[in-house]
């Protein structure tokens, strides 16, 4: 049975190797992207089975709009893409208010109004599929990535607590997180290139460069196959809470979770001593 998508961010990247993936094999495709022109190729080649919004998704109105018109236009929602978003780069003491402000407002903010437009039509039916796109800066936290990855720290948080609450409505939750994928000119994007930056200070300008040269090295996935992994997800009876894209960060996520285990491991005597010995009659 052919699937009805509600995807944000469509217009390029990942978002769009999604949308065309799932329209190339007859799915449905509420398509929404800051620019409907951006989908214009999309809507000559599938016709009606791309619903083109323009959708800004910090406009929580709108947001809930744009859902509510791709239910009413397709009849169903079956997965909903949280794809939206953007990186800030910057060091911590370079950020500005607004800097970690704007990035909150899409990442977390604009992927919350989408969950809340989409839920009640998702309960009505007693089924979905809620896909929201993290990134491995949502594990693990690298320099000058301070206020990306508090936001996709946040969304972790948000859909690991949002799959527990809607779990007995048949909904599903997938958290996806991304490598470095070849979403421009062919290559992995170059974070200080492609992301919005903070106000520079010289003091951070050899870490800059050597985070520059790290993520040079980086094997970039294709966004295609990326788009093909996402299809047997949301076609798969027992979906994944959390799934990795690409394998550039897999052996770096291990050392990660060593490193934090075995930290926790060799303080315990400290944590015990925390925890003090209160009087039971104070409990």
């Amino acid at each position: 049975m052919s699937k009805v998508w509600f995807v944000t961010g469509s217009s390029r990247g990942l978002g769009r190797s999604f949308v065309e993936a799932a329209l190339s094999r007859g799915d449905q495709v509420a398509a929404a992207a800051r620019t409907t022109a951006s989908l214009d190729e999309l809507v000559a080649a599938h016709g009606e089975a791309v619903f083109p919004l323009e959708l800004d998704v910090t406009d929580k109105g709108a947001v809930f709009k744009s859902v509510k018109r791709a239910k009413k236009q397709f009849g169903r929602l079956d997965v909903i893409v949280n794809n939206a978003g953007w990186a800030q780069v910057g060091a911590v003491e370079e950020l500005a208010e607004q800097d970690l402000r704007d990035q909150l407002e899409t990442n977390l903010f604009g992927a919350l109004w989408v969950i809340q437009a989409a839920l009640p039509h998702l309960r009505e039916q007693r089924s979905g599929h809620i896909i929201q796109l993290s990134s491995a800066a949502g594990l693990m936290a690298m320099p000058l990535s301070g206020a990306y990855s508090a936001s996709k720290w946040a969304l972790e948080a948000l859909n690991e607590s949002l799959a527990h609450e809607i779990a007995d409505f048949g909904i599903r939750v997938t958290v996806v997180e991304p490598g470095g994928f070849a979403t421009r000119s062919g290559k992995n994007p170059d974070p200080l290139n492609n992301g919005h930056l903070s106000e520079p200070d010289p003091v951070y300008d050899g870490l800059r460069r050597r985070v520059a040269a790290f993520a040079g090295n980086q094997p970039a996935g294709d966004p295609a196959a990326a788009a093909q992994a996402l299809l047997k997800i949301v076609d798969s009876d027992t979906p994944p809470l959390r799934v990795l894209f690409g394998q550039g960060f897999y052996p770096m996520l291990q050392q990660v979770y060593a490193d934090r285990l075995k930290t926790w491991a060799d303080w315990q005597d400290l944590s015990a001593e925390a925890h003090g010995n209160p009087d039971p009659e104070d409990r």
